[in-house]
């Protein structure tokens, strides 16, 4: 739009776009830390638990489209009567060469009846929150009251928020273990979460961990199970994360098979990119019956949890839009 002036005077400037230039000026840019300290465990689990129990957030289908030389672009939308966002994941593998994150993510939250842009928040920060604390909320419903030991699989970015979730959110956790592939990384992230006050060691013998875990967290990349179901005993509540795509395993058939009940975040995603589920229904494994529910039903006690003490537990998560949209707006709010 052009603004025309007469020499020596002030542009006239439409009112419509003073308005525009207004709403974007007034957009809030939250940085990691802020987002982090806008969302403690306890307020961020409520405000998902709201949310799910609501149902009344729209959420299509993540968009991913390739963008060549092994680029990724990622969107993932969400709307309820009061907001709508849209959470932007790039993946650039390029960008290593540059001595740059491979993985940007950034979340634009606008208010629902205007379209207008409210805030734009650190999206790596609200992803790895939100899911963890997720994890905490489906552990409320699916391990034994009285767990207290909690074994991590993998030490990538999310492991320590995810042991910060349930630790936080379970108080009579009082062994934690990690276990990874590296040993190194292992080690680093542990004496992360030793300087925070968290009591927590490595483990070497994953089977060993396997076998005494209450609790067994997996967020890893891996393309073949990693925690195999012989290793598993009654009681024990899995909550796997890392895999996101029909490609990739953290645990075997015999663990899916001996998994009862088997909740989902979501179906439409769970089904679509959630290999350790796919794999299995393909060939016969399990059936689609043997999935019990969504988180949404069993938070509002359509589908049951755990109805005795020797169940082997399964929460599948590959992440959901409504997530971030709560979060973003539990931000804002605090």
């Amino acid at each position: 739009m052009k603004v025309l002036a007469q020499p020596g005077t002030a542009p006239i400037v439409p009112p419509s776009t003073i308005t525009t230039l207004t709403v974007v000026m007034s957009i809030r840019v939250y940085s990691a830390a802020e987002v982090h300290a806008a969302l403690p465990w306890e307020a961020l689990v409520r405000t998902l638990e709201e949310a799910f129990v609501a149902g009344t957030t729209e959420v299509p289908l993540r968009h991913a489209h390739r963008l060549g030389e092994g680029g990724s672009l990622l969107l993932m939308p969400a709307w309820s009567a009061r907001a709508l966002g849209v959470k932007l994941v790039t993946v650039m593998p390029q960008a290593a060469a540059l001595g740059l994150p491979t993985l940007q993510a950034s979340y634009l939250l606008c208010d629902r009846q205007t379209g207008a842009p409210l805030a734009l928040l650190d999206g790596e920060a609200l992803t790895v929150r939100r899911t963890a604390a997720a994890s905490a909320l489906a552990a409320q419903r699916l391990a034994r009251v009285d767990a207290r030991t909690l074994l991590m699989v993998g030490a990538g970015r999310l492991a320590p928020w995810l042991i910060r979730a349930h630790v936080a959110l379970r108080p009579t956790l009082s062994r934690v273990w990690v276990w990874a592939r590296r040993s190194d990384r292992a080690q680093a992230a542990v004496a992360q979460l030793c300087r925070e006050g968290i009591d927590v060691s490595v483990h070497l013998d994953l089977a060993a961990a396997v076998a005494q875990a209450d609790l067994v967290c997996s967020t890893t990349t891996a393309t073949q199970p990693v925690v195999l179901g012989e290793w598993l005993r009654p009681g024990t509540h899995l909550d796997l994360v890392g895999g996101f795509r029909p490609d990739m395993r953290e645990i075997d058939d015999a663990a899916v098979a001996r998994c009862a009940p088997i909740v989902v975040d979501t179906r439409a995603g769970a089904l679509a990119e959630a290999g350790d589920l796919v794999q299995p229904l393909a060939r016969g494994v399990i059936t689609l019956q043997r999935i019990t529910g969504e988180l949404a039903e069993l938070l509002r006690g359509d589908c049951a949890g755990r109805t005795a003490d020797d169940q082997i537990t399964l929460f599948k998560s590959v992440g959901t839009a409504l997530e971030d949209l709560a979060a973003a707006q539990l931000v804002l709010q605090r």
